[in-house]
């Protein structure tokens, strides 16, 4: 680097740490030195409008950064995330659609209702018998209930089994460990929270009812081979063996988002591929737990497209003018969910942390799984899979590629 250059990784991670001084849990995992964090929470408190110069300030400091252009591309879309934010903490009004571009690299829109309307006759074909729709989807869902206090060996006797495969199929550092907790009061059903070294704590939240045939999507998603493979992966190589210390801290509300929830979207996939189902019937039906496996696979391949209602909700009430009850009554109507049910995911969609974390969700397995099939013939699931485990892949960069294949 040369004498009197901004060091933009290094004021990059810094600039990440000073946003969590004015919302505590904007940084997701900090595995960076220490003497970092403690010199940012010696500083005086940042104003937004500090930090939104800041952003700026570096995103120029790119340009003749002389960064690799994987780098760049990275650290730019990061910047661009955390410019907005930074606008929104200063109280500049900012539209959800508006939101997500900046945050995550991807343009949104409401669905059209007949993709609904097709995976809701899947489902009826799937659930056979009297009532409506939406009560004997209800009715499959309590039938497939993890009792709560079989809640956590289900969960460990899952993890094991995945970190079995994610071992042979990607391979993680030996010492790697995951330690699981039943919490309750969060918006979310499961949260990975990274403490570096190879490290993570992984919560379950038991106010939600969770199903048998979901569990197996959830510990993927969370630990095998999802996020705590993902941040492993990438501590040992992008940080410690290519000293990328943008990598030391995760933000929420950035393109990496985005790509860490496809990602970890896609781990049964990645992991177990078709038979899922059957596969993870075998493992909890050891624990005395019984679901049909098959039926599950099929029914949460037909309920799919239902995923992007609640990014269609978000839309509807942050931009369109929708008042909460309209909202739910639409997550009712095409998510096929209870009344309690869609009140919890207008929870969420209402935080003003998380209110677009949502598009993550949506956009983020529809981009990665559309990429992971347009692979090479020559290239397997796995060694496509790797490429995000271990790259510093934006959603930028996989439209481009998947526009190209």
């Amino acid at each position: 680097m040369a004498a009197g250059a901004v060091d933009v990784p290094l004021e990059y991670v810094r600039l990440g740490l000073r946003f969590d001084r004015l919302e505590a849990g904007f940084v997701d995992a900090y595995t960076g030195d220490p003497r970092v964090r403690a010199q940012v929470a010696d500083e005086p408190a940042p104003t937004p409008h500090q930090l939104r110069d800041q952003a700026r300030a570096l995103l120029t400091e790119l340009d003749v950064s002389g960064l690799p252009a994987d780098r760049s591309a990275y650290l730019r879309g990061q910047l661009t995330g955390l410019e907005c934010t930074a606008r929104k903490f200063g109280g500049e009004p900012v539209g959800f659609v508006a939101e997500v571009a900046a945050y995550f690299q991807v343009d949104v829109g409401l669905a059209d209702p007949a993709t609904y309307a097709a995976a809701h006759a899947e489902l009826d074909r799937l659930l056979p018998g009297s009532g409506t729709l939406s009560e004997r989807y209800a009715v499959h869902r309590r039938r497939e209930e993890c009792p709560p206090d079989r809640l956590e060996v289900a969960v460990h006797a899952l993890s094991s089994a995945l970190r079995d495969r994610v071992r042979g199929q990607y391979g993680l550092p030996e010492v790697e460990t995951v330690r699981y907790e039943v919490v309750t009061d969060k918006p979310w059903s499961g949260f990975n929270y990274y403490e570096g070294a190879y490290r993570s704590r992984v919560a379950i939240n038991a106010d939600l009812p969770h199903r048998l045939g979901q569990l197996p999507h959830l510990v993927a998603h969370e630990a095998y081979p999802g996020h705590h493979t993902e941040h492993c992966r990438k501590e040992r190589g992008l940080v410690q063996r290519a000293a990328r210390l943008e990598h030391t801290v995760f933000l929420v509300n950035t393109p990496e988002c985005l790509m860490a929830e496809g990602l970890a979207d896609l781990g049964v996939e990645a992991a177990i591929g078709e038979g899922w189902g059957p596969w993870a019937a075998d493992v909890l039906g050891d624990l005395g737990l019984h679901f049909d496996g098959e039926l599950a696979e099929r029914i949460a391949a037909a309920a799919a497209p239902l995923n992007r209602v609640r990014q269609d909700a978000a839309i509807l009430l942050h931009d369109r003018g929708a008042d909460p009850d309209e909202v739910i009554a639409h997550l009712q109507r095409w998510g096929l969910v209870s009344h309690d049910r869609a009140v919890q995911q207008l929870r969420f969609l209402t935080d003003p942390l998380w209110r677009a974390y949502i598009s993550t969700y949506v956009e983020g397995y529809d981009l990665l799984s559309s990429w992971l099939a347009a692979r090479p013939a020559e290239q397997s699931v796995a060694d496509r899979f790797l490429r995000l485990l271990d790259e510093p892949l934006t959603p930028a960069v996989v439209t481009a590629e998947l526009a190209a294949a």
